[in-house]
């Protein structure tokens, strides 16, 4: 991938990124929490998104769990001239880390962006 694409890349996954947290909401209220439901927002998760470096059709998410609950997530990627790909859904135990990951079809310019979906 020359660098150009890269930079490319790298600053629409931060883009998608920002926007999937805003539209999906934050795993924290914007608002303060009140103190009782202070522990039961305990953690977040930790998410980010590459291209894979021998496959620029090939989008991945790993996330770290540092909730006190089970959380569920997937990839989301953006593929460039060809439609957009969903990864495995994957689900983390409390501090567990997982990948999920996506190929964009072959005629596809490429991974446009990769994001995620948390449930």
């Amino acid at each position: 991938m020359n660098r150009r694409k890269t930079a490319l890349a790298a600053g629409l996954a931060t883009t998608v990124s920002a926007l999937a947290l805003t539209v999906g909401g934050p795993a924290a209220p914007a608002q303060a929490a009140a103190p009782a439901d202070a522990a039961a927002m305990a953690g977040t998760v930790d998410c980010d998104g590459w291209v894979h470096n021998n496959n620029p059709d090939h989008g991945i998410a790993g996330c770290k769990n540092n909730t006190d609950r089970t959380v569920t997530f997937r990839a989301e990627i953006v593929c460039g001239w060809a439609p957009d790909v969903s990864g495995q859904w994957v689900t983390l135990a409390p501090g567990q880390y997982g990948e999920s990951s996506g190929v964009c079809a072959l005629y596809s310019s490429g991974v446009g962006s990769v994001g995620w979906t948390i449930q």
